[in-house]
């Protein structure tokens, strides 16, 4: 108890500011900005009363002060539950804490909620970065602790005293990451709040919706194919299927999966390959055209959308099998293919002529009625760009008879609509269409600007066909990948640009390390621990098995510690095992010698304390400074000062 009375000295307020801001200043940009503020200020104050020994205001003032930064996360978050208003609360404590710095029991507050705030980071975002900071954080933390209970060595010291300790630490945080049994989820973070916002493809599209993915360089889903990569052209990454249309907008009308098996029969060439689909947010399981098994946890809707059983939250893996030649719908029922047929009752006055013609020429020849309108296309001379211009009432008629001027779900509308008015099924499916090759790792990299939009046409007797009419007007967008067939004029995501190919190959770099650390950390989930310790020889491994291995070899691990401290203590020149004993002597009265502290210095502060063995305590640092730092005489042996000294040491008893 008498410990904890001690008061904070001023070297360890530096340390205990210095933890916590290491500690808060990586989480200040997810709070709100007054709170980030307020607390980085308050921070700074106990520094500058510190610098300025100032004292500390009364215990009113920080009660006042503690009810009025609860009520504010309150007004700010609508509760005190929830990541963010956690952490806003632990930060402004962690902030009003350091204002009631007076013993060594509030100093170990400070620290601790320090620990816990590095806890925190990986609640928001797991990348290599934030495992770095949160390292950096946690070896100040605990040069802090050590400061806490002695200030006095200096901080290369402490910090390199906390490396150690962590180091130490290291055997047993890998054992536990391998072998502790895993839960479903991600290893650090919890899963996405239902009303975050998540860029990517949605249930409806509009003209130009598409068209803001173009911004976003934000990867989508990484794809490791089995052998060589197929060509860019065939790269169809199939999501949602809107077959529904009120004159501006395509939607996703159904939502539910209830096929668990593929309805339709594979057939041509197979194309192996796994994708790592990003957390989105939505239920769409990426993937090419057609594939002969589904993933865990998903299933095919009525229009063939592959679909996630819950909405992905956390980062997916999943291995599959396309076969691009496979037919599909072709026995689909009646309400599938009259729903593809269904258009509002006016509106795009000009379309629907041309159409009519179509529709008069060739009757029921659907397939003369979809080559015709590819001519039709190709004729307009439509140019594809990233900034299309805003479009009246009527869009269809607009964008082909006016503007002229469109993105991937401009040609996609306007070549649905267009056949629908002519009699021919059709629908709009959306996804990602190509990707880059990542020279570093070689995976297939889908970002979110390779959003794109087709139709599927349904053709008797064929089933569902893919026309893609952005590849009419724009072949080299289907053929290469968007960022190099991008218009001149169009804007780019920064490194995206073709002008900043170092940057591009700096990303490229990081981005295979990423995606390592994506694989090997974040993605060791229980399915990828039984893989790796059956690799290891495990038959069945189980929690009991784990359990058991990790015990032993924890026990293990202590064990070839232990040896390698008494080692170390054998290996201890014989000099400084005598000091160590005449210093374990005096602390036992009282007098601790610490280890950066001189020999003689320490003799003069022991023989103040017992002047009554003053002149033996004087003696034996001097023997001890003479034998470890001076030159040995020329005509006496190496035992003889060290006997001396031992026998000095053994006849000491204070």
């Amino acid at each position: 108890m008498a410990r904890d009375k001690r008061p904070v000295s001023q070297r360890q307020t530096w340390w205990l500011l210095a933890a916590a801001l290491s500690a808060f200043l990586p989480l200040a940009s997810l709070l709100s900005p007054w709170l980030a503020v307020s607390a980085t200020a308050v921070m700074l104050l106990r520094g500058w009363m510190t610098w300025r020994q100032w004292r500390l205001p009364p215990k009113f003032i920080l009660v006042l002060l503690t009810i009025a930064a609860t009520a504010g996360v309150v007004v700010e978050y609508r509760t005190m539950f929830g990541r963010l208003p956690g952490v806003a609360l632990l930060s402004a404590f962690l902030a009003l804490k350091l204002l009631e710095l007076r013993g060594a029991r509030d100093a170990m507050a400070v620290v601790l909620l320090c620990y816990f705030l590095v806890l925190t980071q990986f609640m928001f975002t797991q990348s290599i970065a934030t495992a770095l900071m949160a390292c950096a954080t946690v070896l100040i933390t605990t040069a802090t602790l050590a400061a806490a209970a002695d200030d006095r060595p200096a901080p290369a010291f402490l910090l390199r005293r906390a490396g150690v300790l962590l180091v130490q630490g290291l055997p047993f945080m890998l054992l536990l990451f391998v072998l502790f049994p895993r839960v479903q989820g991600p290893l650090w973070g919890l899963p996405q709040d239902r009303t975050s916002a998540v860029s990517g493809l949605s249930d409806n599209m509009s003209p130009g919706s598409i068209a803001q993915l173009s911004q976003s360089d934000t990867i989508a889903f990484r794809v490791q194919f089995e052998g060589k990569p197929p060509p860019q052209h065939t790269l169809y990454w199939r999501g949602p299927v809107m077959p529904s249309f009120d004159g501006r907008s395509w939607r996703v009308t159904r939502f539910s999966a209830v096929r668990t098996v593929p309805p339709f029969k594979v057939s041509g060439a197979k194309q192996d390959y796994e994708v790592t689909l990003e957390p989105l947010g939505k239920s769409w399981v990426f993937a090419l055209d057609f594939p002969d098994k589904l993933p865990p946890e998903s299933a095919y809707s009525e229009d063939l959308q592959l679909l996630s059983r819950q909405p992905i939250r956390a980062r997916m893996r999943y291995s599959m099998s396309a076969f691009p030649e496979t037919s599909v719908g072709a026995g689909d029922t009646p309400s599938l293919i009259a729903e593809a047929l269904e258009l509002p009752r006016g509106g795009n006055p000009r379309t629907r002529e041309v159409a009519a013609k179509w529709r008069e020429k060739y009757g029921d020849n659907t397939e003369a009625i979809v080559a015709e309108a590819e001519n039709f296309f190709l004729r307009q001379l439509l140019s594809y760009t990233l900034n299309p211009p805003l479009l009246s009432e009527d869009v269809i008629d607009g964008f082909l008879f006016d503007t002229k001027r469109g993105f991937c779900e401009h040609f996609a509308s306007a070549f649905a609509f267009a056949l629908r008015a002519a009699g021919v099924p059709t629908r709009i499916v959306a996804g990602y269409q190509g990707g880059e090759i990542n020279p570093v790792d070689g995976l297939l990299v889908v970002r979110q600007y390779d959003a794109h939009a087709w139709t599927e046409v349904w053709l008797k007797g064929r089933g569902w066909v893919r026309f893609d009419p952005t590849a009419i007007s724009a072949p080299q967008r289907i053929a290469d990948n968007f960022a190099a067939t991008a218009p001149e004029n169009d804007s780019l995501p920064f490194l995206a640009r073709a002008d900043m190919a170092w940057l591009r190959d700096i990303r490229n770099q990081m981005e295979a390390a990423t995606n390592v650390w994506n694989q090997w950390v974040l993605g060791y989930t229980p399915q990828r621990q039984r893989e790796f310790l059956q690799g290891l020889g495990f038959k069945t491994p189980d929690w009991q098995e784990m359990t058991a291995a990790l015990a032993a070899l924890c026990g293990l691990v202590l064990l070839l510690l232990t040896g390698w401290i008494l080692y170390s203590r054998k290996k201890l020149d014989p000099a400084i095992r005598q000091w160590h004993k005449f210093t374990a002597r005096l602390a036992k009265r009282g007098v601790q010698w610490h280890t950066w502290e001189d020999p003689l210095v320490f003799a003069e502060r022991a023989a103040s304390a017992l002047p009554a063995h003053a002149e033996n305590i004087r003696g034996i640092a001097h023997d001890y400074a003479n034998l470890r730092y001076a030159a040995p005489p020329k005509n006496s042996t190496a035992d003889t000062p060290l006997t001396k000294l031992r026998a000095r040491i053994a006849a000491f008893r204070p």
